[in-house]
């Protein structure tokens, strides 16, 4: 059984905010490009790993 509030709730809004940070805010400032980029990916990147986890989520866990 999947956990929506951290899918929905945590998940998938760092993937919208990492993906925004490093193609929309990197090209403004050119001397802080690299570290925009490199911020908003892995923003992005923790994005992917809670949703995936939020996906594995149970309250019980799985003896089997």
């Amino acid at each position: 059984m999947a956990s929506r509030a951290i899918t929905a709730g945590v998940g998938i809004p760092m993937i919208v905010v990492g993906a925004l940070m490093a193609w929309l805010l990197a090209p403004v400032g050119d001397s802080l490009r690299p570290q925009v980029e490199l911020i908003g990916s892995t923003i992005g990147i923790l994005g992917v790993i809670f949703f995936i986890s939020g996906l594995f989520y149970t309250r019980e866990p799985v003896l089997r």
